[in-house]
């Protein structure tokens, strides 16, 4: 059974109903204050001790695990995304030498794909020296031990469009977590799941109000993917 990871987590609530729902990863925006989801280093560490609080009080059994997402971090990010606790760290755009050798934390390399919406498959992806400017190739993030997962997205950060997914139905990304995300919603990610079989379906902004002037997770299109989801 696929995985499930909601994404640009904000407050306590939304956690709560992570709790409920089971899901495994809870994604928070850090150090990329261009983002609406974006939280403070100090606010996530507040987060993330709420998830831990309730861990060790042992009413129920909660295995959600935390994802830093972060933009080209530098060495003191890193540090300080370690020192909040985080499980894992989600790295877009540029994956610095020091920060990869220096963490001590599980890596993400997430790939914004959606400007190669014409391609025809993965080989024309993996024959890219560069999938996009600042990420490096593919083939040398595959073959790297201290990568642990691949994030396939859309165009921008966070910006709910999806990508071309028959682009990757051959993918071979050795024994990388796949990690589907881009414009996924309740009503399309079982085909997504179908077409690509990841191991986790990635979402934000497929399961967050049509009003966007409202902060936070819808909880019925929440429940509505993970119900999808569990489903395939």
């Amino acid at each position: 059974m696929q995985k499930i990871k909601i994404c640009g987590i904000t407050q306590e609530r939304e956690l709560d109903k992570l709790i409920e729902l089971k899901v495994d990863y809870g994604g928070f925006v850090v150090f990329y204050p261009k983002s609406r989801r974006n939280n403070s280093i100090e606010q996530a560490s507040k987060l993330i001790k709420y998830v831990k609080e309730k861990k060790k009080a042992g009413k129920e059994e909660i295995s959600l695990k935390t994802v830093a997402v972060m933009v080209s971090p530098d060495i003191e990010q890193l540090k300080a995304a370690e020192a909040a606790g985080f499980d894992i760290l989600q790295i877009h755009g540029k994956l610095n030498e020091e920060v990869k050798n220096e963490s001590h934390l599980p890596i993400w390399k997430a790939f914004n794909l959606s400007s190669y919406e014409d391609i025809a498959s993965y080989e024309d992806i993996a024959s890219y020296e560069d999938i996009d400017m600042a990420a490096g190739s593919l083939k040398k993030i595959v073959s790297d031990d201290k990568i642990s997962g691949i994030v396939f997205d859309g165009a921008s950060y966070g910006g709910g469009e999806a990508f071309k997914w028959e682009a990757l139905k051959n993918i071979n990304i050795n024994d990388k977590l796949f990690i589907l995300a881009g414009g996924l919603t309740p009503e399309n990610v079982g085909e997504a799941i179908r077409i690509l079989k990841p191991h986790v379906a990635d979402v934000s902004s497929g399961v967050e109000y049509d009003d966007k002037s409202i902060a936070g997770k819808d909880f019925e299109k929440l429940k509505s993917f993970v119900d999808a989801v569990r489903s395939c």
